[in-house]
């Protein structure tokens, strides 16, 4: 990591030549009303990376000079203490604040009022408006993604954590208010963080931009060269670059891509040469080759059947084998006796049996 940050070495004379141009424009640009009230724009910095990161992060940046003013209003979301009612808890986590010292805090929300009285959208949206910052006690800071809607992360006010039960309470709420951070995502490679407003001055300007620079180089999960580009630009201006990456790397790259490509087509070599080998040991071990049977076609015929022709008079009938006569009754044409003769019949031969006798 440490590699990281003295490979970009920012010119700091080039920084406060940005940082002093930027103030002269933003001063032609201002109006009187915007003077009388004091009013001054957010400078950020845009870092342009070299490829886009294989995973969401958020870098928390201290500065050695406080963007945020003591009119800015900052918003506390704590955990509900146990036996306690809702105002119980606020009166009990203010009080807290004021002995520790804690005095750039302005309201505290406990987590019970955050979901009932903030449930409407319309509640949340003027939430969201009243406040220039959020914090958030630690041990709820994970359920309040569900509860504060998506408007918060859109308009980067996403709650910060923050340690309650800390021994240096006022000194870590201090370091959260007065620094910035920076969310790196996936889906680009460009990302903003305010660093300072335009009504600092030059040399704070320039040392809180060294600061955030160095923060960011040291704390982004990537391997290899970081960054490509980082500008200056306030809200209403164009880009001023600050720094830009050499192209020395390129070369690096190649030839390590020349590298990747020759050891590649190594293991291609080696490996056609061992399959061939095998091949030739094969060979001889079975000694020739076996024999692909041929197959043999099937033949069909080239004439088909001729089919017999019927006849006009159709087909002629078969002779009868008696020659045209009748086979003789074996019974002389008589019937045949029932054998049984049936009940009139044992009549008849019982009336006949009695005359005779």
């Amino acid at each position: 990591m440490a590699d990281k940050s003295e490979e970009l070495v920012l010119d700091r004379v080039q920084v406060k030549k940005a940082v002093q141009a930027l103030q002269a424009f933003l001063k032609t640009k201002s109006t009187p009303d915007s003077l009388l009230l004091d009013e001054s724009q957010h400078l950020s910095l845009l870092f342009t990376l070299w490829k886009i990161p294989k995973q969401a992060q958020t870098i928390r940046i201290p500065l050695p000079h406080g963007i945020r003013t003591d009119t800015d209003e900052v918003c506390l979301f704590t955990r509900d203490e146990p036996n306690m009612t809702p105002d119980q808890t606020q009166r009990f986590y203010k009080k807290l604040l004021a002995e520790r010292g804690v005095k750039n805090v302005t309201e505290v929300i406990p987590y019970k009022t955050l979901r009932t009285e903030y449930k409407p959208f319309e509640a949340k949206r003027r939430l969201l408006g009243n406040f220039d910052m959020f914090l958030s006690d630690d041990r709820v800071r994970r359920m309040l993604s569900s509860h504060i809607g998506k408007h918060f992360y859109e308009r980067k006010k996403e709650p910060l954590s923050v340690n309650l039960q800390s021994k240096k309470l006022a000194l870590d709420i201090q370091r959260t208010i007065q620094g910035t951070t920076i969310s790196i995502s996936k889906k680009g490679c460009c990302c903003m963080a305010r660093v300072a407003h335009s009504g600092m001055a030059a040399d704070e300007i320039a040392e809180n931009i060294e600061s955030a620079v160095s923060t960011v180089v040291t704390k982004l999960r990537m391997k290899g060269p970081l960054i490509k580009i980082i500008h200056l630009k306030s809200q209403s201006s164009v880009a001023l670059p600050i720094y830009t990456s050499n192209m020395n790397h390129l070369t690096l790259l190649e030839e390590t891509q020349k590298q990747a490509r020759a050891a590649m087509d190594a293991k291609r070599n080696s490996s056609k040469q061992k399959s061939a080998k095998e091949q030739k040991s094969t060979e001889r071990n079975t000694g020739t080759e076996e024999e692909i049977p041929q197959l043999v076609p099937i033949v069909t015929p080239s004439k088909k059947a001729k089919l017999e022709k019927q006849t006009k008079k159709g087909l002629e009938k078969a002779p009868n084998p008696t020659g045209g006569k009748k086979a003789p009754n074996p019974t002389g044409g008589k019937k045949a006796p029932n054998p049984t003769g049936g009940k009139n019949a044992m009549k008849r031969k019982s009336k006949r049996t009695k005359k005779a006798v």
